[in-house]
């Protein structure tokens, strides 16, 4: 900040506007571009690739407010939050400086309404409630509108490390003065370049988080979400909402489902395990090639690739549930026209989480209406299809299942196929959705035949044959009379411009008509803003109808894209969950079967807590060892998470945890063996 009384107006307003937000990068708005200033803009400029210059000694840089969205990612991915700070009047009506607010404060984990690297890939904000005696966490993806909480003595630290590991939030709220205790906790696996968002104390506090969540969930008790006697737990949850009140108080309405993560309810998969089995990003350079998620990823929507990463990372440990998935994919693999046609289907449906997201925190123009009515036209058709599957799964989503029309049918109503992007400009509303409206268009029009009767009438009027009436943007309308002609111009005409050539006028009449048609497009304008803002309103009150249905839509795409992983890649049924053993006939690698040109080799195990409890593993470099142990902890995996598995047969008993240490690390589907890893590195 600065001491100087020279500042101008404006300045003098920015300070002000700044200082109530020091956390975050102020996009300012002046005229057509977002302007940042001083260390900002010094911050802002290098991430961005944007020039960064100065007037009369003070850093600036900006970006042209129509193309906000192609800079926020890059500002978002790094960490920053960013206030965007608007003009809130008329600059034309403006007395002295424009008034300005910030309107939204965009932070790592809230910004759904900005588009991703990876569309398949959640946006998580965690928050932690870090105390003596233990600590509590909660998880919310605001994309799907659901909190999922955890608490934790400290012994358990690891557990909460775990989870975060496999969450990667892109941002981490905490308390206040906690900063020693979230330092131990993400010290070995921390999401790299998450937000730290630090909030005040006593939102922290359990009575304080409990009345919160109350006041946003309803009821008179927590025991309902399974949050009963969970204090940590319910303070972490209720200051993550009311940290998002706070700077997103919007987006509220997306957070409609609260639930308590039990710990013992899926297969532990800690984060040594999902680094070193390689389950969601390669050890090699952090990407999702060559890992056991980009073999089995053949969804077909956002939403259902997110789900299929979430069952990955959460294994089941109940046979039932286990039986339940392996019904539906078994029925989907059977049914080959059947699967084929619903997953053509579901092409068609984009990111119904992400755009329900937009459209509830008003950030959706026009096209993004259009998106959703376009991703709402399939599903009546996949209700069909659905009607010939009998699984349990498919019944059940069959008959939950909501086509939402009224939605589509509101919007196809309203809104053009091919809306403008820009919201003040017009050319977003159809004909005969608003009598005012189509009124205004019809004097708009008229433009073209007044003209040709007005200049059919003045010609013989006054007996001039050369005559025009035109329009141009910058003189509005007149009528062009020839200097030869202008003895014969009548005394009612008043002269509007002199050309070379010519004359220009206006007559009474036409002035009339001038203002008549200018005051009807300005009036089409603001009129079609109005009645898109409404529009948006109405839909946005079926947020929570939207997420749901988006569920439904990604648990379909899981099950039919494990089907098709089956199919392609002669995965077979597993029996899993009898008694302890774990026997495999010609298994195969998942993802060494599939990376390399040469054909894998099958091979058998055979494990139970009889005589068969250790392995010995013994062999040359390259021989395969550190394959053969994979290979049985992706085929469990894959069996919990009611996927089919590569091999002939297998019978897996229920897993609890699966622990994992291989050698430094193996890069075997470049041909490095973990000897040659631990050679290179020595080198």
């Amino acid at each position: 900040m600065t001491n100087d009384t020279s500042l101008t107006p404006m300045m003098e307003q920015y300070f002000r506007i700044k200082e109530l937000h020091r956390d975050a990068l102020l996009f300012f708005r002046l005229g057509d571009f977002y302007e940042m200033f001083y260390e900002d803009a010094k911050l802002a400029a290098p991430v961005l690739d944007i020039a960064l210059t100065s007037r009369q000694k003070v850093p600036m840089c900006g970006v042209p407010y129509h193309a906000v969205g192609s800079y926020l990612p890059k500002l978002l991915r790094q960490g920053y939050k960013v206030a965007i700070c608007e003009q809130v009047e008329d600059p034309k009506a403006a007395k002295g400086v424009v008034k300005r607010e910030v309107i939204k404060v965009l932070t790592p984990g809230t910004a759904i309404e900005v588009e991703t690297e990876d569309a398949k890939e959640s946006t998580f904000i965690v928050s932690l409630a870090l105390e003596e005696e233990g600590w509590g966490m909660a998880l919310l993806d605001l994309a799907a509108g659901e909190i999922r909480a955890l608490e934790g003595g400290w012994p358990e630290a690891k557990l909460l490390a775990d989870e975060i590991f496999k969450a990667a939030p892109k941002e981490v709220l905490y308390p206040e003065g906690a900063e020693e205790a979230l330092a131990r906790v993400l010290a070995s696996n921390g999401p790299a370049g998450a937000a730290l968002s630090p909030a005040e104390g006593w939102l922290f506090d359990p009575p304080e988080a409990a009345r919160v969540l109350l006041g946003h969930f309803g009821g008179r008790s927590l025991a309902g979400f399974g949050l009963e006697d969970k204090k940590r737990a319910v303070a972490a949850a209720g200051a993550l909402i009311a940290y998002v009140r706070k700077v997103r108080q919007d987006s509220l309405a997306l957070v409609h489902r609260i639930s308590y993560l039990h710990a013992g309810s899926h297969l532990v998969l800690d984060a040594t395990t999902v680094r070193n089995l390689e389950l969601v990003r390669n050890l090699r350079d952090g990407k999702v090639k060559d890992t056991l998620l980009d073999v089995i990823d053949l969804t077909v929507t956002a939403p259902g690739g997110r789900l299929l990463r979430s069952w990955l990372l959460r294994p089941l440990f109940d046979a039932k549930e286990i039986a339940d998935r392996q019904d539906g994919v078994a029925e989907a693999l059977d049914t080959t026209i059947g699967r084929r046609e619903l997953r053509e289907v579901l092409k068609g449906v984009l990111d119904l989480e992400r755009l329900a997201g937009k459209i509830a925190l008003a950030a959706a123009h026009p096209r993004d209406l259009v998106a959703l009515k376009r991703s709402l036209a399939p599903l009546p058709r996949v209700q069909r299809e659905l009607g010939s599957f009998s699984a349990g799964v498919f019944k059940a989503i069959s008959g939950r299942w909501d086509n939402a029309e009224d939605v589509a049918g509101h919007i196809e109503k309203a809104i053009l196929d091919e809306p403008a992007f820009l919201l003040t400009e017009g050319g977003i509303i159809k004909d005969g959705y608003n009598a005012e409206l189509d009124d205004l268009r019809s004097v708009s029009r008229s433009g073209k035949s007044f003209i040709a009767q007005l200049e059919r009438r003045e010609r013989e009027r006054t007996g001039i044959g050369s005559l025009k009436v035109r329009f141009n943007k910058v003189f509005g309308y007149y009528i062009e009379v020839t200097k030869p002609n202008l003895p014969q111009v009548p005394a009612d005409y008043m002269r509007k411009q002199t050309l070379v050539n010519s004359e220009r006028f206006l007559t009474p009449e036409l002035k009339e008509y001038e203002e008549k048609v200018l005051h009807a497009e300005e009036r089409i304008g603001v009129l079609e803003h109005k009645l898109f803002l409404e529009v948006r309103e109405a839909v946005a009150r079926e947020t929570a109808r939207l997420q749901r249905i988006a569920a439904d839509v990604a648990a379909l795409d899981v099950l039919l894209a494990l089907a098709e992983c089956a199919a392609r890649r002669n995965y077979v049924r597993p029996a899993v969950g009898e008694g302890d053993a774990l026997r495999i006939e010609a298994g195969r690698h998942p993802v060494i079967e599939t990376s390399q040109a040469e054909p894998f080799i099958p091979n058998d195990l055979e494990l139970d807590s009889g005589s068969n409890q250790i392995l010995i593993i013994t062999g040359p470099n390259m021989g395969g060892k550190s394959t053969f142990l994979r290979q049985a902890a992706l085929i469990s995996i894959l069996g919990q998470m009611g996927a089919f598995v590569p091999a002939k047969s297998a019978t897996l008993g229920l897993v609890d945890r699966i622990f994992t240490r291989i050698g430094a690390m193996d890069f075997l589907s470049v041909g490095q063996s973990t000897f040659m890893v631990e050679m290179l590195e020595t080198a």
